[in-house]
């Protein structure tokens, strides 16, 4: 059995391709043997003596399975975690998503009348002071303050009758006397 160390690297160079993925027929290897140029090593590829191994599978199945399970909620216990609490979610961002999901929803009310601009630039403040905890208070808040705001005006609104009503009934007294 001779060397065929040449062969190989002049064939893994052709077929463009690593060594470990040149497969020389066992059987041939005398004739392959004699072979000592490009030339020849082409033409041991196109008679079927020399040929390109296909690629090794490298199956994502396992890892796969592991994203599912991890997107479940598992393997993320207290023994597979390496940063600490504030770099794994940091602080900011949870800021960042809240502030966000709060503008957002303010915008929409704005948008769809449901509050007027003044309204909206009091709550818009008060969601930048960390006012609201979530999405939730911060609805709550608007119906209970719009519910407040309204009640209110129908006061005024009976007050402001009322006076009318008084100065009225004073306007007609006063030319009695």
């Amino acid at each position: 059995m001779a060397s065929l160390k040449i062969q190989k690297r002049l064939a893994s160079s052709i077929l463009k391709c690593g060594k470990r993925r040149v497969w020389i027929d066992p059987n041939e290897s005398s004739e392959i043997s004699l072979a000592n140029s490009r030339e020849e090593v082409r033409k041991l590829i196109r008679d079927g003596f020399v040929l390109k191994k296909p690629v090794q599978v490298h199956s994502r199945a396992r890892a796969n399975r592991r994203l599912e399970a991890k997107k479940k909620g598992r393997h993320s216990g207290t023994g597979k975690r390496r940063g600490t609490r504030n770099a794994r979610t940091p602080p900011k961002l949870l800021w960042l998503r809240r502030q966000r999901v709060l503008r957002r929803l303010l915008k929409k009310y704005r948008e769809s009348k449901k509050i007027d601009r003044h309204f909206y630039h009091e709550t818009y403040l008060k969601a930048k002071g960390n006012i609201f905890k979530n999405k939730r208070v911060l609805i709550e808040y608007i119906h209970k303050e719009k519910a407040e705001r309204a009640q209110q005006k129908v006061l005024s609104q009976q007050v402001a009758a009322r006076k009318l009503k008084e100065t009225k009934k004073g306007a007609k007294a006063a030319p009695k006397e």
